[in-house]
């Protein structure tokens, strides 16, 4: 083999050998990437990864609970929704049925009058057949009269129309003691009054 072979092989052989080397450098240090560090800056990165850390979890809770508290707004959204629909609903449906009520009251006054004087049977049976159908609309949508005698005076329930002492002492103040003309309810809502005289 001749000197100049033989001294580029050698080359080769060492050039080969430094690239090894320097696979091997690097493949350490991915290895331990830590290694150039002391003990307090690994435990300065290490309280700079946990503060991170921290930081993270803290947003993650805030998300969290920003959420909770859309779904929980989009809830009570509905629900105020629901409710005043239904409030709307009721409303409505009070107003339609006051138009009913002074038709039952003037067919009832004029069934009371019928049955005093001597009117027409067949009249009489087709103006109660008028009145029960009446109150049949009136009992299915929950309408109640109010006109109760001797029950506490109720401003929900009552328009005090005068004050009168009772022939009766034992009557105690406040007390319906005759209802000029009925009141309406509908469950808990009060359509109308009920006109009262009250003890004084």
């Amino acid at each position: 083999m001749s000197e100049s072979k033989k001294e580029v092989s050698e080359q080769e052989a060492a050039e080969i050998e430094e690239q090894e080397q320097e696979v091997s450098e690097e493949q350490s240090e991915e290895e331990l990437p830590y290694q150039n560090f002391n003990e307090d800056e690994l435990r300065e990165m290490l309280v700079a990864r946990e503060e991170e850390l921290s930081e993270l979890e803290q947003e993650v809770n805030e998300l969290k609970d920003d959420r909770l508290r859309k779904v929980a707004e989009l809830e009570n959204y509905r629900k105020r929704v629901k409710r005043e629909r239904s409030q709307v609903y009721e409303t409505a449906k009070a107003r339609a049925l006051e138009d009913f009520l002074e038709i039952n009251d003037d067919i009832q006054r004029t069934l009371g009058a019928a049955e005093e004087l001597d009117v027409n049977e067949t009249f009489f049976d087709g103006v109660q057949m008028v009145a029960k159908k009446l109150q049949e609309i009136l009992r299915k949508n929950d309408v109640q009269r109010i006109d109760q005698e001797g029950v506490p005076f109720d401003v929900d329930l009552h328009d005090a129309m005068m004050r009168r002492k009772p022939e009766d002492d034992s009557i105690e103040s406040d007390i319906v003691l005759n209802v000029v003309e009925s009141g309406y309810r509908m469950g808990d809502r009060t359509i109308r009054h009920a006109k009262v005289i009250v003890s004084e």
